[in-house]
């Protein structure tokens, strides 16, 4: 039986495991890549880990989140991240060099390697061929370090696309379509691949806005094979050095199969509050539109930017709507302000931002009250805007500018003829806001630069024998990292000050939940399915160990929330019987009884519920390497003890 293009690369980069699904492999880590909003974390980790100097073939820190700088805060973190990477061999994205996926698309990633980073979208690079996933800060600390990046082993799911888009019909089209089919839990514990006679129609631009948002999916990762188009792609960026050709073999065989024809596809948006909920542009009809919002590591390309541009040329944006644009990177920004594109965009009334995530991550350019906001980003989770009752579609880049120019969700197609847009020959690199690491030698004199905000890792002790708590929180399904710990202009600031940003934990849900955790001393969380999807953040594990929860009992996980889980040192649990979730009320007394002894030699798991006087089944499916993480209190006391 031949091999899937996934199964391939795992199969060169395989440490520890076998290829079974859903048994734990260990994998070598080509590169890895953090931005600052979980870089400074990271890093911390990194430094108390001892390690002098990376092991990876390339490692990049990118400043891309926090470049609002209304304080101290950001700058300082830059400053730390800029000085950490020339010490210890790191390449620097400075701030303005434009978002990490687009770039590292761009200047670094390359065909059959693996990546890890410190982001969810990750898989940006699979749109050339790399098996690229988001992980926890530590994870990726880990990956600097030498070690390996553990996984279950995923299924093989292939999504082949026949035919061609027609015109006004987007690469955003196409993921849009695969999360209304298969929805936001639908890739757990899968790869997606793509393959069929329609790829050779798609560029790495328009593949890599597929498997970005393929995050969305909950899939561990997405990927495209590396073919004359990649070449093409890397060549143009002077890289064609880094050029390998990966595809599947003929007799590869996936767990699963979806026939997609491009030709069928119209231009769709998903609906507030969820990627999955997607209909056509037809379907949903003329509402009315506030804002319009460009950019992200989902559509900021210089493709994506030229379309705009070509669009947007001898008209104006409707008077009652605000656009913002983000070019992706400082080469996109570059060009079109070269070639003439750029000047277009301005004479129409639109907002230039600067090359960063800015309103994606809610950094800026939130909506007003009840606004309605077009944005060609990947999330659309409630409040995640800046606005909480805002209502934020996703779109294709060409939606976006229909609608800013009409001042209501528009079908392109109702624009007449579609511009065509050739990608370059040739793409200008200049790589001068790129800092690059001291020599090994010069490394000691290099002085790590720590501002008052950044503070220490929050401490984790060994698993105890019994653990003792009230449901310090109760929650339902599909809940995000946003929820858990919230993203925006207010709060990201403190990403390296856990103590401070522990008073917005789970804010969205209950604004109580903090103090409440305060008073208990100890907690356990009850929540639903998909419990944790989103961001690869792990603050959203850090925080609640910092406010003493002990273990999460669910119906479900989201893969990389639940290895961050793990890594705090938080025991994640699943019901045996899902119904049992209705059996446990927010406040009520549970109790884990002779836990670590469970854990450690695999005994059946039992929640007592205290006040209710009964007793639920728990799943708790770990590998060893998993359970003597658990047993140590998290990934960084295990790393000590086994270093």
């Amino acid at each position: 039986m031949g091999y899937t293009i996934a199964q391939k690369i795992i199969k060169a980069h395989l440490l520890s495991g076998e290829m079974t699904v859903g048994s734990e492999i260990g994998l070598r880590i080509d590169q890895t890549l953090t931005q600052d909003a979980t870089g400074t974390m990271a890093y911390l980790e990194f430094e108390a880990m001892g390690v002098d100097r990376v092991k990876t073939e390339r490692s990049v820190a990118y400043i891309d989140h926090n470049t609002l700088q209304s304080g101290f805060e950001n700058a300082d973190d830059h400053r730390f991240i800029q000085s950490i990477a020339k010490k210890h061999g790191i390449y620097f994205s400075r701030p303005g060099n434009g978002i990490c996926h687009q770039v590292h698309l761009e200047r670094f990633g390359a065909p059959g390697k693996t990546l890890i980073g410190s982001d969810s979208h990750t898989p940006t690079c699979g749109g050339i061929g790399m098996l690229s996933f988001g992980a926890g800060g530590l994870d990726v600390a880990v990956a600097m370090g030498g070690g390996a990046y553990y996984i279950e082993m995923p299924k093989m799911v292939r999504i082949n696309l026949t035919g061609k888009l027609s015109p006004w019909v987007a690469a955003k089209d196409i993921i849009l379509e695969v999360l209304r089919i298969m929805s936001v839990k639908g890739g757990v514990g899968k790869i997606i691949e793509y393959g069929g006679e329609g790829v050779k129609t798609l560029s790495v631009p328009e593949r890599a806005t597929i498997t970005n948002m393929g995050a969305e999916l909950g899939a561990t990762t997405s990927i495209f094979p590396s073919d004359e188009v990649t070449y093409a792609f890397l060549k143009a960026q002077g890289r064609a050095e880094c050029y390998v050709e990966v595809k599947p073999d003929a007799d590869a065989q996936y767990d699963e199969v979806i026939e997609i024809d491009l030709s069928k596809l119209a231009p769709m948006a998903a609906m507030p509050h969820s990627p999955d909920n997607v209909k056509t542009v037809e379907e949903i009809g003329k509402i009315k539109v506030d804002q319009v919002c460009i950019g992200s590591c989902t559509n900021s390309s210089l493709m994506d930017m030229l379309k705009v541009a070509a669009i947007l040329k001898g008209r104006t944006v409707c008077e009652s709507v605000s656009l913002s644009i983000a070019p992706g990177s400082k080469q996109v920004l570059d060009m079109l302000a070269r070639n003439g594109a750029l000047a277009d965009i301005i004479a129409a009334g639109a907002r230039i931002l600067e090359s960063a995530c800015g309103p994606c991550i809610g950094m800026g350019q939130s909506p007003n009250s009840a606004g309605v906001s077009l944005r060609t980003f990947n999330r659309n989770f409630e409040g995640r805007s800046g606005t909480a009752d805002a209502q934020v579609y996703l779109v294709s880049p060409e939606v976006a500018v229909a609608s800013a120019l009409t001042g209501y969700l528009t079908d392109p197609r109702e624009l007449g003829d579609a511009p065509v847009i050739n990608m370059p020959d040739e793409f200008l690199v200049n790589d001068n806001m790129i800092a690059l690491p001291s020599e090994v030698e010069m490394a000691s004199d290099v002085e790590i630069l720590r501002g008052p905000n950044i503070k220490e890792f929050p401490n984790s002790t060994t698993l105890p024998q019994d653990i003792s708590a009230k449901a310090v929180l109760k929650v339902g399904d599909n809940i995000t990292t946003d929820h858990i710990m919230p993203a925006g202009s207010k709060i990201l600031p403190y990403r390296s000050n856990i103590p401070h940003l522990s008073q917005y934990c789970f804010a969205v849900c209950d604004t109580q939940f903090a103090e409440r955790c305060k008073k208990e001393g100890s907690g356990i969380v009850i929540g639903g399915s998909n419990y944790g999807q989103g961001s690869s953040r792990e603050h959203a594990a850090l925080v609640p160990l910092y406010l003493g929860v002990k273990a999460v009992v669910v119906k479900s996980f989201a893969r990389i929330h639940c290895a961050n889980l793990i890594n705090a040192g938080i025991i994640p649990l699943t019901f045996k019987d899902e119904a049992d979730y209705e059996k446990i009320e927010q406040g009520d007394s549970l109790a884990l009884y002779n836990i670590r002894d469970c854990i450690e030699n695999d005994k059946p798991i039992v929640l007592k519920n205290e006040t209710k006087g009964i007793e639920i089944a728990l799943n708790s499916d770990f590998s060893q390497r998993q359970k003597d993480i658990i047993l140590a209190g998290g990934l960084l006391n295990y790393t000590r003890e086994n270093s």
